[in-house]
This record gives C-alpha cells, sequence and structure tokens, in this order.
C-alpha cells in the first residue's frame, strides 16, 4: 500500500455491492463503481431499488462524501478495489464467470503497483487466482504478488434482511500473501461490529463460502423430500417438523421454494469443480434436481385440490400471491415462483400474480410475465384458487379467502404462514 491512505473503490452497486460500498464510506473515502449508467444515477439521486440502504442511510453516505460513478477515471487514484459482482449460471447451469472477468478487466486498466484487489463473489476454489488474477495481471501489465496484490472476503449479504445487516455480519477473509491477509483482515475488522476470521488461504475461503449455501440447499431439499412424503401419507408437515423440533439437537427448517441468486445458483460451481477432480457430488446434485423441481410440485398440488373439491381446473381463474425469490425483498433473480405459474399456464391463462414488492417492468423484461401490485380491494372475490407463493409482511395480515369467488375454492399455502382454519392445504 506503499503506506498511502486507503481509498476505495467497489466494482458492482448490487445487493452486495452498495451496502458494502456504504459501510466503508464511513470510514474510508470510497466510490462505487457500476457500468450501469441509470443505477449510478439512481444511487447518487439518494434511492436503492434493491431497498438494501435506506434513502436516509445512502443520502447521510452521499453528504459524507461517498459517490458513485460509470467513469473509469474516477476510481484510477483508489488503492484497494473490491469486486462484488453476480457469478450467476448459463442455461445449462454451467458457472458464467464472464462477470468476473469483465469486472478483473476494469480492475486491470487501473491499478497502480501497491494496490490491492479483493474479490467478494461467489466461487469455486480456485478462480481468483486461477481465472481472475491473470486477466488484471494481462490487462495491467504488472505482476500479481509482486506489483500488485490480493485478498478474498465472501459476501454474506442475506437480501432483505433488516437484522444481519452487513456491518453486523462477521466476514470471511483472506490474502494472497500473509502480510496482506493481516491487511485484509485488518481493513474489514475497522468497518464490522462482529469481526472476522481469517483463513489460511484465499482457496479455503472461496470454498468456505460456496458450502454454506451448499448446505442450506441440501438441508432444505431433505425437509422438500419430507414434504412429499407426509403429504402422500395424509400428514401435514409441519405439525411434524413442530414435534421433532421439541428435540434440542434437531435443527429446524421448513420446506419451499428455492430460487435466488445464492442458493439456488452456487452449489453448481462446487459440482462443476468436482466432477473435474473425477468426484461426483450425488448429495448435492440430487438436492439441486429436487429443489428445482418443487414449483411444478405446487403447482400440481393446487390442482389436486381443485379437483377434490369439484373446482373446473380448465380456465380456472388462480391469483398467485407473490414473485420474488423470498419475501419482503424485490429481488425477482431466478424465482422459483415462474414454475408455479408456468406448470399452470398448461391449464388455464387466467393466472394473475401480485406482488407489491417485484417490479413489474423487471418482472415483463426478464419472463415475459405481468405482475400487478395495486390495492387488493381489486382483487376480491375473483378466483377459484388463490397460491400463497412468498411469505410478504402484507400477506400475513390478509384475509386470504376473501380473494376466492365461491365457497368451494382452494387456498395453498406454500410458506406455511396462514393459520389452518383458512387454507385447504400447504408445502
Amino acid at each position: 500500500m506503499n503506506n498511502q491512505p486507503t481509498r476505495i473503490a467497489v466494482i458492482g452497486l448490487g445487493y452486495v455491492g452498495l451496502p458494502l460500498a456504504r459501510l466503508f464510506s464511513t470510514r474510508y473515502p470510497t466510490i462505487g463503481f457500476d457500468q450501469n449508467r441509470h443505477r449510478v444515477e439512481e444511487l447518487m439521486g439518494g434511492h436503492d431499488s434493491t431497498r438494501e440502504v435506506d434513502d436516509d442511510l445512502l443520502k447521510k453516505a452521499l453528504d459524507n462524501g461517498f459517490q458513485c460513478t460509470d467513469n473509469l477515471e474516477d476510481i484510477r487514484n483508489c488503492n484497494v478495489y473490491i469486486v462484488a459482482v453476480p457469478t450467476p449460471v448459463d442455461h445449462n447451469n454451467h458457472p458464467d464467470l464472464s462477470p468476473l472477468i469483465g469486472a478483473s478487466t476494469t480492475v486491470g486498466k487501473v491499478i497502480s503497483k501497491g494496490d490491492v484487489v479483493i474479490y467478494e463473489s461467489t466461487v469455486y476454489p480456485g478462480v481468483t487466482e486461477e481465472e481472475c488474477l491473470p486477466v488484471v495481471e494481462k490487462v495491467s501489465g504488472l505482476t500479481f504478488n509482486r506489483d500488485f496484490y490480493a485478498g478474498y472476503s465472501p459476501e454474506r449479504i442475506n437480501p432483505g434482511d433488516k437484522e444481519h445487516t452487513v456491518e453486523k455480519i462477521r466476514k470471511v477473509t483472506s490474502g494472497s500473501t500473509p502480510e496482506i491477509a493481516d491487511f485484509v483482515d485488518g481493513l474489514y475488522n475497522s468497518v464490522l461490529v462482529n469481526g472476522t476470521h481469517k483463513a489460511s488461504s484465499i482457496r479455503v475461503a472461496e470454498a468456505s463460502k460456496i458450502i454454506e449455501n451448499s448446505q442450506r440447499d441440501v438441508n432444505i431439499a431433505f425437509m422438500n423430500e419430507l414434504a412429499k412424503i407426509f403429504n402422500a401419507m395424509g400428514i401435514d408437515t409441519h405439525d411434524v417438523i413442530e414435534a421433532a423440533a421439541s428435540k434440542w439437537n434437531f435443527i429446524k427448517l421448513s420446506p419451499g421454494l428455492v430460487g435466488g441468486h445464492c442458493i439456488s445458483v452456487d452449489p453448481y460451481y462446487l459440482i462443476q469443480k468436482a466432477q473435474v477432480y473425477g468426484v461426483l457430488p450425488r448429495v448435492m446434485s440430487a438436492a439441486r434436481r429436487l429443489n428445482d423441481g418443487m414449483g411444478d410440485y405446487v403447482a400440481n398440488c393446487a390442482i389436486k385440490l381443485m379437483n377434490k373439491k369439484g373446482v373446473m381446473v380448465k380456465d380456472a381463474k388462480i391469483l398467485i400471491l407473490g414473485f420474488t425469490f423470498k419475501e419482503n425483498c424485490p429481488d425477482i433473480r431466478n424465482t422459483r415462483v415462474v414454475d408455479i405459474y408456468s406448470t399452470l399456464t398448461e391449464y388455464t391463462p387466467n393466472i394473475t400474480i401480485y406482488d407489491p414488492w417485484a417490479d413489474a417492468e423487471k418482472s415483463r423484461r426478464e419472463y415475459g410475465i405481468e405482475i400487478t401490485s395495486g390495492d387488493t380491494k381489486t382483487l376480491e372475490k375473483q378466483f377459484d384458487t388463490v397460491i400463497l407463493a412468498v411469505a410478504h409482511q402484507q400477506f400475513r395480515q390478509l384475509d386470504i379467502r376473501q380473494f376466492l369467488r365461491c365457497e368451494n375454492g382452494v387456498v395453498y399455502d406454500v410458506k406455511g404462514i396462514l393459520p389452518k382454519e383458512m387454507i385447504d392445504g400447504r408445502l
């Protein structure tokens, strides 16, 4: 660092990058960089459409010197570059490293001798040193671990979670040399309430992150499998879970849809890398298949209930409450609610999706699906079936049966949050 004051640039201002950049700006001169000019203009205007940073908090940060830009020259004088871009999969569920490669190219254009680049994006072990840093070297003409250095501190942002905010998360840190590991650890410790865990290497830090989400994926898959078993037996799965949870060491989880950009994506990174080493991760692969099929399963459960109650499935009017991948969050990335919708469209075109959190334009652009978010009174007594797909706080306060137009209408609760007397079935 050439004993210079720390000046930070955060590359990527999404669900991870913006909260991190805002936090670092409380202690260091910080610039957020994003290629999306509309996103930059939105943030500089004091509004975050992801709702991860409250507008008042963002405006305070801007007043105190934090800035966002899409101009590369604005971050040239920084000496710590933190990369927080998405790591998606393609249509074959193969890792797509193009955002990381692009961000590494960006860093390579501005990095100078003595600078440090830190990656936060979730990857399989080896990506930082084998894929990203060679790009930085090639573009910059500098030599890794001689002219510039690297760290890895995996993100742990939980979209929509206002309790486990970025400053309260305990972070894993690592560095490309022992000295840089200490520097990276100290940098994060300076803004975090609950400190850090310094990993022994970048590869260990990468691996630690990817198993966090893979473990949750496997555990939820087990609960989903149990739900299928108990539903077939006519036993309420949630009652079973409550009973089992009375034991001190039972891990209480619920069945459900597994979408979003983390749990439903990250395991594919480790699955593919494991196969390169000749290991076939059967449990993880089976969990992915099971969880990816739950939307179709939910739709068929609702159809089965409709048939039992004498509701004509063909051309039925169906209301789906919620479209985002999780509650109290506008993120629609990889939402599995789309699978419920797709299965139901085989029987009826009369499907309405209501979600006060989802962006209608993004939903239309990314999925070709229309979302409504107006007054719920306009939806009353219109539908044969209502499926509660996302546990938004607003839905917990609704009388769901008010949307049914007939006494024998069906209410299906995917999230298991409604009173039993209000529903006809739940996952």
